[in-house]
């Protein structure tokens, strides 16, 4: 059991263990995109024990060859035309001598037509639908992975995420019983509440007799709030994945930082590869540090090193010392790698890149000179800068102006006579508090420390349903984009929650389209907790590529 699951209130193993249980029996050959996904909720050696024969990376080139033995085979795989053609090259080029093969495809998503043209399907092959629709990845978060969902949804419409979403969903339903409360922003969200009612009304024979442990379900589209992934995410966990991305639960490192000590020696030995840390709230360090302004983390290392050293230098009780000694160890080990990590971000925060991109990005989020050419983003394509970091910079403008765009086409087109409408709109915006100057980064006392001055749009929509609720803002919703709504779903007898005295209420607020780190590290209110799911935990950088076309 993953203890990292179940420290909560809603305990995401049961969630784990239905994944698993369908893998068991197998021999497997792996999309390598999905081992990663897979790792969070099927250990190797669990499969292993359970009769999974052997485990392989989907490679072309008679890969059947080491599998000589395995009757029985899966591929699980995502519905990629060029994985169709390493699977169908595969299968071809079998040896029809020894004994049939029974091969089947188990496809994260439906792609099937890719198969027949090659034909192989039926003939050799047999496809099934593997449903990896919410993956656990510690206490309060869950996510489908799905690293296309945005781009499918608003630029190709494909609404195959979002009925894998509503899918998740109905499965966390059967779990933690039915969410009394539906409130949604956006068009997608529309789309995916809409699913959720028709499959419940497909199943209305099978009553979910689960006391329900969710108090409100809010679904946001990212298309909502576009302004915060584009800018640079300040929390130590947010800023690690800014700069070297997190992949899985799972960062890799430049490896000076992590120098090992020759025996006998003072000197160094540098490690040639790149170290692989697991970053998870089992860690009490990293629990204690991810969700806090990089800038105040120095303080609790330092802090945290004192009292370390401390213990191991109080071994006047021999006993008590000796049963803390492998506590006190990963601690020490912990606090080494943390402050490695933390070394390392800070040759990187105090570049003067990075002070001058920073403050470009701010004036933009404050509202200054979003309607001229900047010249810092002018000097980053001149040098040839990453054409992301750019692209960043350029959209971050473009979503920050857009506001100042409109007043003026609409001052012209209708006249001066709305001016005064248009500053009761903005003065209605303002409720939001979108932008804060005295930030305390050290001691928060709001979520604007998260960037350091700006306060998310999306975590402040997800505060306002809690308290004082939606309707008080009906007018700001209105201006932001798409539809919002509330749905009442009605309880079964007897499984109307009565909450007691000082509990808090529990809110499960869904992401379409993605997720920051710093949005996640966000969500944390004295009235409310929430549990996060998203298609894809994404930044800036990852969500741009995944709208970029490969040139030809």
């Amino acid at each position: 059991m993953a203890a990292h699951l179940s420290y909560w209130r809603v305990n995401l193993n049961g969630l784990r263990q239905a994944v698993y249980r369908k893998l068991w029996d197998k021999g497997i050959v792996w999309d390598e995109y999905l081992t990663g996904p897979f790792g969070l909720t099927v250990q190797c050696s669990l499969l292993k024990g359970h009769e999974v024969e052997k485990m392989f990376t989907l490679k072309g080139n008679r890969l059947l060859q080491l599998m000589s033995r395995i009757l029985l085979l899966f591929f699980f795989v995502r519905p990629r035309l060029e994985l169709m053609d390493i699977i169908a090259e595969n299968v071809l080029g079998e040896d029809r001598r020894g004994p049939m093969r029974d091969f089947h495809v188990l496809f994260v998503l439906l792609c099937e037509q890719r198969l027949k043209d090659l034909g192989v399907l039926g003939s050799f092959i047999h496809i099934e639908e593997y449903s990896l629709d919410l993956i656990p990845f510690y206490g309060n978060l869950l996510s489908m992975e799905s690293e296309g969902a945005f781009k499918e949804c608003y630029l190709e419409g494909d609404q195959m995420s979002l009925y894998h979403a509503a899918k998740g969903l109905m499965t966390l339903h059967a779990l933690c019983g039915t969410i009394p409360q539906i409130f949604g922003k956006g068009e997608c969200a529309r789309q995916v509440t809409n699913m959720m009612i028709r499959m419940k009304t497909a199943f209305t024979g099978s009553q979910n007799s689960a006391f329900p442990v969710f108090d409100n379900l809010l679904l946001l589209d990212r298309y909502v709030d576009l302004l915060t992934p584009l800018a640079t995410q300040l929390t130590y966990e947010g800023l690690i994945d800014e700069i070297y991305g997190i992949q899985n639960s799972y960062v890799k490192l430049s490896p000076e930082k992590f120098a090992l000590k020759k025996q006998g020696d003072s000197g160094k030995d540098l490690p040639t590869e790149a170290k692989k840390l697991q970053l998870n709230s089992a860690e009490e360090l990293y629990a204690e540090i991810r969700d806090k302004n990089f800038k105040a983390v120095g303080s609790v290392l330092s802090k945290k090193a004192k009292i370390i050293l401390a213990a191991f230098e109080e071994r006047h009780n021999a006993k008590t010392f000796v049963s803390q000694l492998p506590h006190m160890q990963a601690a020490r080990g912990s606090l080494a790698n943390h402050t490695s990590i933390a070394e390392l971000m800070k040759d990187v925060t105090t570049s003067e890149d990075f002070f001058d991109k920073l403050t470009v990005e701010q004036e933009f989020m404050s509202g200054i000179d979003t309607d001229k050419v900047n010249d810092y983003t002018e000097d980053c394509i001149a040098q040839k800068h990453s054409l992301i970091k750019v692209l960043r910079l350029v959209c971050l403008q473009s979503v920050c102006n857009i506001l100042e765009y409109y007043k003026r086409e609409i001052l012209q087109t209708y006249g001066f006579e709305h001016m005064l409408t248009l500053h009761n709109l903005e003065k209605a915006g303002k409720t939001l508090a979108l932008w804060m100057d005295d930030v305390k980064e050290q001691n928060p006392k709001d979520i604007s420390y998260m960037y350091s001055g700006y306060a998310l749009l999306s975590v402040r929509l997800a505060q306002l349903v809690s308290r004082p609720g939606w309707r008080s803002i009906d007018e700001v919703l209105c201006n932001l984009p798409g539809p919002h709504f509330g749905e009442r779903q009605p309880l079964p007898t007897g499984l109307q929650k009565k909450r007691q005295p000082g509990e808090n209420r529990v809110t499960l607020i869904f992401f379409l389209g993605g997720v920051t780190f710093a949005e996640i590290a966000a969500l944390e209110d004295g009235g409310t907790e929430y549990v996060i799911a998203t298609t894809k935990l994404m930044n800036g950088t990852s969500w741009i590529e995944a709208l970029m076309e490969k040139p030809f």
